[in-house]
């Protein structure tokens, strides 16, 4: 080797190794110590790794990057995501948005990052530039309701700050068809809310306009129908449906068919089938089967069909020949049940005009009330008077029995007889009277007990009618001047005496408790007949009605013995007094002077049981006093201890209280001790 070639080879020696020398000193002094995320990869803690980051011999610093960030380099393939949307010099500049060796702490994704992308607010990223278009409610979430580390001031080891998450709904939100629909969410939804739908395609098939709008989804895609939601898929076609499919059609299918179908004149637009902006043609009117020809052609459509009520009251599908169609009726329906009303108005009526009628005495004996007897002198008005504030009078239907047209004078009275009464031609009245007079009555064939319910038995058969039908000095509304009696009329016959006699127990026995009824008898009838009141045929059970048992010593007393006799009968019929009460103390003296009384009362049965004599007594002085009695107890006379005492002039024997203690009634030995032995 000449000395040239010695020359080079040294030279790219010592250039080889000033620049090994250079890049090891580098590699020993770091710029600074990088972040969190980055120092606990081993590799990179330290700074003794500069080759980790920004490459080796043959590499750089985007190799290295997209070594260890696999997502991002897979964005900047194809070209998705925000790196993928950056151009190619930003791209491949990754330490110009992120930079390091800034200390531990430091987030090499921070403001500046995003504003080197482009971005100046973080918080107001627009997703679309990522192909994922926010709105709705997405667009009031921050960050970190979707993006867990969003915020996060370190990341954990293996997270990602905003990387990881899918555009399917599924992702974040439970599934609430539990996988039934074939259709994708944003078929049917919006990202306001779920509860709301949203479909921007359903106009191909049916635009969601006017009352369509309001629909909900199930109302026309029910389950189990050809048409429900979970057979819808992407590219299948169900079999179209015409409106007639939903809606039930008011009209004929003459009418539909001559104006060409229901779009002729409803518009999706309209909110209702009666939309305000619906109209009808004079030609279109014509398919209904009346021709608007004169003088109809003239009319407002209101003048014929009301503004409220249902499609069929509106337009209940009238003929040309059917006058009261639109014409009111006079006669408010009274002839459309009768055999002429298949002629229409016309059978009575001319056709130019209604007034006046063709309805004579001849017509008249048709009907079901020939003008006979004392109807034959009242005018047409007397019968037919007016029966509405219309002034409609009545005309067919006018009733042929008596009691249909002139006022019952016993107000229904006798209703139970209403089957025999019926099954008179002449109605219920001629039971009893004369068809041409009135007053004329056959007495013979009243029986009061039959057409009453009510016998004159007893003292009742020797009083005349108007002892209890009293004469009033004015007839009423039905010229009556017969009295009545409002308790027979109320149906309440059977034991109603109370109703005219008043009653002289003051309601006592009809509290509750007391029989409402004795052998079927009911009412004063229980204890009394028809006959007199001072008798009691069916006795009197005291205790059932006074609540009181006459037991022991009170079965032998007189009644009058508890119910003094009055000096004068009260205004109720009562001639003896009420008694002073049911306990002991209300009529026999307490010689207890109130010793035993609880709450202002006492109740002397508790010792005293018995029903004959009160010297009976009851009295368990271990359980029903304060005070034992011990072996010693037993042994000493009750006068010992209950002595009698003086109260307000009254001597009685004291029993409480009384001290219960030793000491109260023996003393005490010297020295505090209780003394032994009674005291004296």
């Amino acid at each position: 080797m000449n000395l040239r070639a010695r020359s080079i080879v040294v030279g790219v020696v010592s250039a080889v190794l000033v620049l090994t020398l250079t890049m090891a000193a580098a590699e020993r002094q770091s710029p600074g110590p990088v972040s969190t995320v980055h120092a606990r990869i081993a590799e990179l803690d330290g700074g003794a790794a500069c080759a980790g980051c920004h490459g080796g011999w043959f590499g750089d610093m985007r190799a290295a990057c997209n070594e260890c960030h696999e997502e991002i380099a897979a964005q900047l393939v194809s070209g998705e995501g925000l790196h993928g949307m950056l151009g190619a010099d930003a791209a491949h500049q990754c330490a110009t948005c992120h930079s390091e060796h800034h200390g531990a702490q430091f987030q090499p994704v921070n403001r500046l990052a995003f504003a080197q992308a482009g971005i100046a607010d973080p918080a107001a990223f627009d997703h679309r530039m990522i192909g994922f278009d926010l709105g709705g409610a997405h667009a009031e979430l921050g960050c970190s309701e979707c993006h867990e580390h969003a915020d996060a001031e370190v990341l954990p080891e293996g997270a990602h700050r905003f990387l990881g998450l899918q555009r399917d709904c599924g992702s974040c939100h439970a599934n609430p068809h539990a996988g039934r629909m074939q259709l994708g969410c944003v078929s049917c939804h919006g990202q306001e809310t779920f509860t709301e739908r949203s479909v921007p395609n359903h106009d191909r098939w049916l635009s969601l306009a006017g009352a369509h709008a309001d629909v909900g989804c199930r109302e026309c895609h029910a389950a189990g129908s050809a048409h429900e939601l979970e057979r819808l898929r992407p590219g299948r076609k169900a079999a179209p449906r015409d409106c007639s499919a939903c809606h039930q059609s008011p009209h004929t299918e003459t009418f539909v068919a001559g104006n060409g179908g229901c779009a002729s004149c409803h518009s999706l637009e309209h909110r209702s089938f009666d939309d305000e902006l619906l109209s009808l043609t004079v030609s279109q009117h014509a398919h209904s089967g009346f021709a608007l020809a004169a003088p109809h052609d003239r009319l407002a459509c209101t003048a014929c069909h009301a503004a409220e009520g249902s499609f069929v009251e509106r337009h209940p599908g009238r003929t040309p020949g059917d006058c009261r169609a639109c014409h009111a009726d006079p006669h408010g329906g009274q002839f459309d049940d009768s055999p002429l009303a298949g002629q229409g108005c016309v059978s009575c009526h001319a056709s130019t005009h209604f007034a006046p009628h063709a309805f004579d005495d001849g017509m008249h004996a048709r009907t079901s009330l020939p003008l006979d007897g004392a109807h034959a002198g009242p005018s047409c008005e007397a019968c037919h008077d007016v029966v509405s504030d219309e002034g409609i009078r009545r005309f067919h239907g006018t009733p042929s029995r008596c009691e249909d047209c002139h006022a019952d004078a016993h107000d229904d009275a006798f209703a139970a007889h209403r089957q025999r009464l019926d099954a008179h031609p002449r109605g219920a009245c001629a039971q009893c009277h004369g068809v041409d007079e009135w007053s004329r009555i056959d007495h013979e064939r009243f029986d009061h007990r039959d057409w009453t319910g009510f016998g004159l038995d007893g003292a009742h058969s020797q009083i005349t009618c108007t002892d209890c039908h009293a004469r009033s000095a004015e007839p009423d509304r039905a010229g009556r001047r017969f009295g009545r009696i409002p308790a027979h009329h109320d149906g309440a016959v059977a034991g109603s005496c109370v109703r005219c006699h008043g009653d002289p127990h003051e309601g006592v026995f009809a509290r509750e408790g007391a029989p409402d009824q004795v052998d079927g008898r009911v009412g004063c009838l229980r204890c009394h007949d028809t006959a007199s009141f001072r008798a009691l045929p069916h006795g009197f059970d005291h205790e059932a009605f006074a609540g009181f048992a006459l037991a022991g010593k009170h079965g032998e007393l007189d009644c009058s013995s508890c119910h003094e006799p009055l000096g004068a009968t009260t205004g109720t019929g009562r001639t003896w007094g009420k008694a002073r009460g049911r306990n002991c103390a209300d009529c026999h003296q307490d010689p207890h002077a109130g010793q035993f009384a609880r709450l202002g009362s006492t109740d002397c049965t508790r010792c005293h049981k018995s029903a004959t004599t009160f010297a009976t007594l009851s009295f368990r002085h271990n359980l029903d006093s304060r005070f034992r009695l011990g072996e010693q107890h037993r042994k000493v006379a009750c006068g010992l201890c209950h002595q009698a005492e003086t109260k307000d002039g009254h001597r009685f024997v004291r029993y409480k209280p009384l001290p219960t203690s030793c000491v109260d009634c023996h003393g005490r030995e010297e020295g505090g001790a209780p003394r032994r032995g009674r005291r004296r």
